[in-house]
């Protein structure tokens, strides 16, 4: 009987220990989520904060777009005076064509084929590599002002009788390259005409019939 009454007490003990350690579980976790749910408030409020306070700086700082400052210049194009304002950055090929000068044709602007070939003060150049403020105060020869419709240059019309002008895209900066070749070489032999059309790309004639046309243009002139 006495063992049975020990055990008694000793299971009671235990329940009461059992339950009051579930108690004190229960008001220390009690305690710490309150705390846990104002650290994230807390966390929520800061995120908010600095979106709202970015929002802010982006509206006070719009991209704005300035353009690019023109410069006044003034030059002349077949004799005739041209007047206009261009950013530095803009090429002599694109201002021309701007202008109206559409025979000044657009190949590959780098540089490499010659179809947009000009004469800058008598001297033959690509104007896709040349900027437009360059030309302030010079003269600019394109093929317009070689010759007319009316009255040809000897070069454009033994380009019209040896076939040198094919497809007609390459022509005008050849015509012009050639007429620097015949300023600088009248009597130019045929290596020398290679040679002086060099940059100016063709992809129609094969080039045979325009160092003809050339070299019959050279005879013509000398004659004259």
């Amino acid at each position: 009987m006495l063992r049975m009454a020990a055990a008694t007490r000793t299971k009671a003990k235990a329940k009461k220990k059992a339950a009051s350690k579930k108690k004190t579980v229960r008001k220390s976790a009690a305690k710490k989520s309150p705390a846990k749910k104002k650290v994230s408030k807390k966390t929520a409020a800061k995120k908010t904060a600095k979106k709202k306070s970015a929002a802010k700086a982006k509206r006070k700082t719009p991209a704005l777009y300035t353009p690019p400052r023109k410069y006044s210049i003034a030059f002349s194009v077949n004799g005739a005076r041209v007047e206009t304002e261009t950013p530095a950055h803009t090429s002599l090929l694109y201002l021309l064509r701007d202008l109206g000068f559409t025979e000044v044709k657009n190949g590959c602007e780098a540089g490499d084929c010659g179809a947009c070939t000009i004469l800058l003060d008598g001297v033959a150049i690509n104007a896709c590599v040349a900027l437009g403020v360059q030309v302030d105060g010079r003269e600019i020869t394109t093929v317009k002002g070689i010759g007319t419709v009316e009255n040809l240059h000897p070069i454009q019309k033994k380009f019209i009788e040896h076939g040198g002008i094919q497809c007609g895209f390459c022509t005008p900066g050849m015509i012009v390259a050639a007429k620097a070749l015949l300023d600088d070489n009248p009597s130019p032999s045929r290596e020398e005409i290679k040679v002086g059309i060099a940059g100016n790309l063709c992809r129609c004639t094969g080039y045979v019939k325009i160092i003809d046309a050339i070299e019959a243009a050279a005879s013509e002139m000398a004659s004259m």
